[in-house]
Formats: C-alpha cells, sequence, structure tokens
C-alpha cells in the first residue's frame, strides 16, 4: 500500500451516479474515480450500492442519472461488450468460465484467432500463454480447466479479461471460496498487475485485504459517498466507522456465564468424507462452540451428518440424552436441531418467495389448519415478531427475499429456524459474504441465544470468528477433531498448529510467553 506517492491522474470518472429500483434507491449522487496503476477498494455494508456501480461500470446495468466519463469522454456503458471495448473486466465472485473446455480456450473464449471461419489452434495457444504468464500461472493451456484449482481458475478469469486488453479488472469478493495459500498467490498477482500500470478496484468484506493491498478506499453507506480513506489512514477502525456510521469499538462482546447440562452429544461420527476417522463431540446448554479447520477438513460435512442431510457411516448423535435417527433431517427437527447452511441462496432461502413466506416455510406444518391451510394471519405475525426482533431491513413482509442484502438474508435464514425454538443450533459459515454491521448484529444475536440456555455449534473459515465468539474452539484435520482450545488458549498460531496436523502441545515463543495450551485429542 502506498503512503507518500501522489495519486494518479483518473481516467476513469463517475459523476453524480443515481440508480433506482422498485423501492430501493441504489446510487444516489455518487462520484468514483479510478486512476492508472491504482488498487482501489470499495467498501461498504451490504446494501450500500457497491454492487449495482460496479455493474454500472461493467455494463450490466444503465445509470438513471450522471455520466461516465474515460480518458475524459463522456461513455454509455450499454452492454458488457461497450465496456470491453473501453478496457474495463468484471471477474465475478462466482467465476465465468467453461469447465468442459481448456484453459487456453477458456482464456480466448469469445475472441478467438481465427482465418476466417477456421480457428488458428497455434496462435490460441501463444495467446493464451501470455496471459496466463502476466497471472503467474504455469499450466499447459491444451490442460482441461476442471482441472484445475478454485485458486487457479480465478487467475484463469483474469488471464482471460487480460487477453483483451483491459486496463481495469473489477474484482468481486475474490478470496471468499479461496485457501490461505491461494489467496497470497491472487494478492502477489494484484501487486504485479499493479506494477504493470493496471487498474483495479477490489471489493472485500475482508478489511484486513483492503489494508494490504489498496492505494485508496472509497466508502459507500446507503447508495451515497460516506468517505475516502489514502495511505497510512487506511485502517480497520477508520474503515468499519466510515461504513455503519459510527464506532464499532468491539464484535465480540459478551457476559460471561456458566454452561449448564450437556445438550449435544456426538460419540462415534464416522462420514463418507473421512470413514476412517470418529468424531466425538459435547456442547452445553448456554454454550458456543467452535468448529476451525483448513478447507477440506471435514467441517460442513460434520454439521451435515449430526443435522441428517448427509448419512453417516456409524456413530451416535443424542440430543438432551435421547437418541436422534441417523440421516434423517425431520427426526433432528424433530429432537430439537436446526441447521443454518453454508449456503444461503441455494439451500437457506426460497429467493423468489417473500420474507413472511420464508420465515415461516420451516415451522409451517405448525400454522396450517387442517395439515392443508396456512394460517395467514399467524405467519404474518411470525414474520412481523421476527423482522422487528433480528432487525431484518425490508421495505414489505412480502418483498422477495432476492431483492435482500446478503446480511439480510442470513438473517431471514437464521430467523426460519428460531421460529423452531430449537435446543441446539448448528451454523456453518454463519457470516460469509456479509459486512462487518451485519456480523456484528449476528454475533449479538448469538450471545443472545446462548445467554437463554442453547447450545451453538458454529463452523467458520474466518479464524477471527471463532477466536471472538466462541468459548472454545475444536480444531479438525482430515475428518476427525485433533484439538480443542478454550477461548483463553485461542491463537492464530494454535489453531494452525492442529489444523495442518502438527503438533498440539503449547509452546513458548522468544519473548517467553505461551501461544496456546490446548486439549490434545485422540
Amino acid at each position: 500500500m502506498s503512503t507518500t506517492a501522489a495519486p494518479p491522474e483518473p481516467w476513469l470518472l463517475v459523476r453524480g451516479a443515481g440508480k433506482s429500483f422498485p423501492g430501493v434507491r441504489a446510487l444516489d449522487d455518487v462520484d468514483f474515480a479510478v486512476g492508472a496503476g491504482e488498487v482501489v477498494a470499495v467498501v461498504g455494508e451490504n446494501g450500500a450500492g457497491k454492487s449495482t456501480l460496479m455493474k454500472v461500470l461493467a455494463g450490466v446495468q444503465r445509470l438513471d442519472q450522471g455520466e461516465v466519463l474515460v480518458d475524459g469522454r463522456p461513455v454509455a456503458f450499454d452492454s458488457v461488450a461497450a465496456a470491453q471495448r473501453q478496457g474495463i473486466a468484471l471477474i465475478h465472485q462466482e467465476l465465468n468460465l467453461c469447465s468442459n473446455l481448456s484453459v487456453g480456450a477458456n482464456v480466448m473464449l469469445g475472441h478467438e484467432p481465427r482465418t476466417g471461419p477456421f480457428l488458428r489452434d497455434r496462435a490460441l495457444l501463444a495467446r493464451a500463454r501470455v496471459a496466463l504468464d502476466r497471472v503467474g500461472l504455469s499450466v499447459d493451456p491444451r490442460r482441461p480447466l476442471a482441472d484445475l484449482s478454485i485458486g487457479q481458475q480465478q487467475r484463469v478469469e483474469i488471464a482471460k479479461a487480460l487477453s483483451v486488453d483491459a486496463r481495469l479488472l473489477i474484482m468481486d469478493e475474490p478470496t471468499s471460496s479461496l485457501t490461505q495459500a491461494e489467496a497470497e498467490r491472487l494478492f502477489a498477482v494484484v501487486e504485479d498487475l499493479r506494477a504493470q500500470g493496471l487498474s483495479v478496484v477490489y471489493i472485500s468484506h475482508r478489511l484486513s485485504e483492503v489494508e494490504r493491498l489498496a492505494d485508496r478506499v472509497v466508502v459507500l453507506r446507503d447508495g451515497r459517498n460516506a468517505g475516502e480513506l489514502r495511505g497510512d489512514d487506511i485502517c480497520h477502525a477508520r474503515m468499519v466507522g466510515l461504513m455503519v456510521g459510527r464506532d464499532v469499538e468491539r464484535f465480540y462482546q459478551r457476559a460471561a456465564h456458566t454452561p449448564g447440562a450437556v445438550v449435544l452429544e456426538v460419540r462415534g461420527l464416522r462420514s463418507d468424507a473421512w470413514p476412517q476417522h470418529d468424531v466425538d463431540l459435547q456442547v452445553r446448554a448456554g454454550e458456543i462452540v467452535g468448529l476451525a479447520g483448513l478447507v477440506g477438513a471435514g467441517r460442513s460435512e460434520l454439521l451435515g451428518c449430526l443435522f441428517g442431510v448427509r448419512r453417516p457411516r456409524a456413530g451416535q448423535v443424542r440430543v438432551g440424552g435421547q437418541l436422534v435417527p441417523l440421516g434423517a433431517p425431520r427426526a433432528a427437527l424433530e429432537a430439537g436441531m436446526a441447521l443454518v447452511p453454508e449456503d444461503r441462496k441455494e439451500q437457506g432461502v426460497v429467493l423468489d418467495l417473500g420474507v413472511d413466506a420464508n420465515i415461516s416455510l420451516a415451522s409451517l406444518h405448525r400454522r396450517a389448519r387442517g395439515g392443508v391451510f396456512v394460517a395467514t394471519a399467524a405467519e404474518r405475525q411470525l414474520a412481523q415478531s421476527t423482522v422487528q426482533q433480528l432487525g431484518v431491513k425490508t421495505p414489505h413482509l412480502v418483498q422477495p427475499v432476492r431483492y435482500l442484502s446478503g446480511g439480510n438474508q442470513q438473517k431471514v435464514v437464521l430467523g426460519k429456524w428460531l421460529a423452531l425454538g430449537p435446543a441446539v443450533l448448528l451454523l456453518d459459515e454463519p457470516t460469509r459474504g456479509i459486512d462487518v454491521g451485519a456480523k456484528a448484529e449476528i454475533y449479538a444475536l448469538l450471545h443472545q441465544l446462548a445467554g437463554r440456555g442453547m447450545a451453538v455449534l458454529l463452523a467458520s473459515s474466518e479464524m477471527e470468528e471463532v477466536m471472538g465468539v466462541c468459548d472454545r474452539v475444536m480444531v479438525m484435520h482430515e475428518g476427525r477433531i485433533v484439538g480443542e482450545l478454550p477461548r483463553s488458549a485461542c491463537s492464530e498460531q494454535a489453531i494452525l498448529r492442529l489444523a495442518t496436523g502438527r503438533s498440539a502441545e503449547g509452546r513458548r515463543d522468544q519473548a517467553g510467553t505461551l501461544e496456546g495450551t490446548v486439549t490434545e485429542t485422540s
């Protein structure tokens, strides 16, 4: 991050941008600029207008008012192709690639070199190699794309943009599905592109990444410019303050309390993913227990087995001392378990249904007259109380959930399951892709639920989250729990030692302080 150099002259300018959707003013007189060789981060809460502004720049949507200038000339981005002709490319969070084609074919897709109707294979491979070299990806362009990791495929997407002479890359939550090692490689690519004179607009809820990469940060709030930070002024506290309009001093405050009796007990559970390893665990009433581990460690598989959406090979699950039949979600629900899944859009909500219908889905059988007819008054009452309790921001109860921000969609998912009054709440990546303000609200809600005696088991890939929210953390490696850390001993070093299969013993650093005392499990 540059702290001394003067900002480059902007070649892309947005002035007075305005964009409205039914019931929502997405952009309201927004100004934005990007200079050559500059990494500009755009941050803000969900619904702040980030995605809308980027879709305007990428030609996906058109402004209702305002103007866009490139090299001082007004331009109209009425299509993605028009934006690409000006050198602007959007790298979507969900990659836009064809897994059935080769790497090179993906890089050159849509602008393949041809002689008449005939494809020039050698020229395609040569040009693809040049683009791949620019992103540091040393793979044969004839290799099937499906053979590559997600991190490698993301670099193929960037190479694809570079192959059409992009001047500006817009990266939307680029590390959301990457391992830490893949994220580090992506950071190196961004820094190298900046050195080559390319501009990058970087959108991420992970503010540590923004601090590391951005020359300048533009903050949006409620569709308006909320502020701008440069150089040494770019820090977590100032970004959060501008994003939410108030100081968020601590996300993880909670009142201390003593856990109660064991509510969830798991013995000898074996999943299809890791059939050679048993899982044993307990969660007590009023306790928030974290599941940490690297990608593929088996956290999601474990939660799926507990709730019955995956059928384990062996083991026992008890809730309140009562044995729960395995592989049966209805039995898990009746026993008092609820699962908030990792992918809220695919598994958590029905996007085209309203807020009220989604909130009542899981408990519909309790509000149906004669088991057939839905009691609409009861449904509305439940939705209204849930919206108020969880602070769901929606213009009305029948608003389709697809038009809510990510944080509000997640609150709807939580509300759907909380309507059942579960004894055990299973959470898989509960704050993925949502902003800091919504995260703070969800953390506060979890603490309230634990304070009322609910047992919470939370799987997260964000170490800061598990360290800050949980009473204790169980670390998984290759499908088994390899160690347990009390809250007082949680540190990134201690979690990573266990997550990578290293010794679980605490050790002293050079300053003589204990990094972590853990309980190792066999």
